[in-house]
């Protein structure tokens, strides 16, 4: 379905879900941070980061760790519950929260009370504003407790740790799981109220082949998703040492990771899926992301596309990224001192970037291409864009017409290679990504 042209993806690239991407940050003054807290506005989000997990898988690259060891996870949520206190306490009269996101690691790697006293806590700081709510969760560790307190909570939507439903796949990758594991959290889920739900999945993976993967698509189908994410499993054992566990010579080539980026396009398409920028699909007529994705008001942030409209996104939690038009700031990364700076009610992030006006022209052009396909540009950009794209445009998968910039239908699985020759960072700080596809 998508032509191969294997020299326009030998470059890795970032996933965008933030430009300047993180690979970017240096230190920035706490002051800055803080000063963009009392700026806001109007409605925000909030993301809160759970840095545990029960088990955890050689694939990941989040920063987490295992949940074996009450005293630090409790220690760890009390800094939580005194950081929630500090920022709260910093935004104006009148901010109110409208979507909050809880993601790690495993949120579900807390217990059900923990979680509840988490949102009591969220709820005695700040306005909330009805807010929608969303949860990554492992199944493996997913209870009915847990689930009973999600529906008391107000979740609507959640994210499942699937990736695949092969087992020889499950154990290369140190995530063994049933179907029937699976099959009862959706049940559980559904009954406490969840009307969204999201399956992770991954192609290349070690030992996957095509039926691994229509397999997968297959039961994910079955089983109800309303969303389906469809990544390729980034192996960069030189970033995230413990997928060194990964046998590395049973990963699928790159020609064979693209044919199962558009194997899996082309079936999620045909079985009642809309395709939600470049790598994530919902159903048409029931899910909001699909609605946004139509309507012209899908978003990118740091939980990837989103229907969610604020500017203002405030990350809580080691290593969380808050996001402002001005600003990207990141929380201190390691748990012990992420523990010690927000436990004495100071201010967490230490890292991030300051964006001029250049950097959001930018940042927008990328997310528009990201998540619509096209986007106009600005005069000043328009001679190098002519030169950088000319490959893309000579074998017709990128047009300019005018000031306008279309990643054609062929183009699709360069979208992120596209929205990278309008990075101006990549030739400063040449970081290490994951491949294109």
């Amino acid at each position: 379905m998508w032509p191969y042209h294997p020299d326009l993806l030998a470059t890795p690239v970032p996933r965008y879900t933030s430009y300047p991407t993180a690979a970017d940050f240096g230190e920035i003054a706490t002051a800055d941070y803080r000063a963009a807290l009392k700026g806001a506005a109007g409605e925000v989000s909030l993301y809160l980061h759970i840095p545990f997990c029960e088990q955890i898988c050689f694939y990941c690259g989040c920063n987490t760790g295992r949940a074996n060891r009450r005293q630090r996870l409790e220690s760890y949520l009390a800094a939580l519950h005194t950081e929630i206190e500090t920022v709260a306490s910093l935004l104006p009269r009148g901010v109110r929260v409208g979507r909050i996101a809880f993601g790690g690691g495993s949120p579900n790697a807390i217990s059900p009370g923990e979680f509840a006293i988490l949102t009591d806590r969220l709820a005695d700081h700040f306005d909330l504003s009805d807010p929608i709510i969303s949860v990554e969760l492992d199944p493996r560790t997913m209870s009915r407790d847990w689930a009973a307190a999600l529906g008391a909570a107000g979740v609507t939507r959640a994210s499942l740790g699937v990736q695949t439903f092969a087992p020889h796949c499950q154990t290369a990758i140190g995530r063994e799981q049933s179907e029937d594991t699976i099959l009862r959290t959706v049940d559980w889920l559904r009954e406490a109220g969840v009307t969204s739900l999201n399956f992770d999945l991954m192609y290349g993976l070690p030992g996957q082949d095509m039926h691994d993967l229509e397999d997968t698509l297959h039961r994910t189908r079955v089983l109800g998703a309303d969303r389906i994410a469809l990544f390729g499993y980034a192996h960069v054992p030189h970033i995230v040492p413990r997928q060194k566990a990964i046998d590395a010579t049973k990963l699928p080539g790159q020609r064979e990771r693209f044919d199962m980026a558009a194997f899996g396009f082309s079936y999620l398409v045909t079985h009642g899926y809309a395709p939600v920028g470049f790598d994530h699909f919902a159903r048409p007529g029931s899910d909001p992301l699909a609605h946004a994705a139509m309507s012209g008001k899908l978003r990118r942030n740091f939980q990837g596309f989103t229907d969610d409209p604020s500017d203002v996104l405030i990350g809580l939690g080691a290593s969380a990224i808050s996001s402002f038009p001005q600003m990207l700031a990141q929380n201190e990364k390691n748990g012990g001192r992420y523990r010690m700076i927000a436990s004495q009610g100071q201010l967490a992030a230490n890292r991030g970037i300051l964006r001029t006006a250049d950097d959001q022209r930018r940042g927008a052009i990328i997310e528009q291409l990201l998540c619509h396909g096209r986007a106009r540009l600005d005069t000043s950009h328009l001679p190098a864009a002519r030169e950088r794209l000319a490959p893309f445009m000579e074998r017709g998968l990128a047009s300019i017409d005018d000031e306008c910039l279309t990643i054609m239908a062929d183009g699709l699985p360069y979208a992120r290679t596209i929205a990278a020759t309008f990075d101006r960072y990549r030739g400063e700080t040449p970081g290490r990504f994951s491949t294109a596809v």
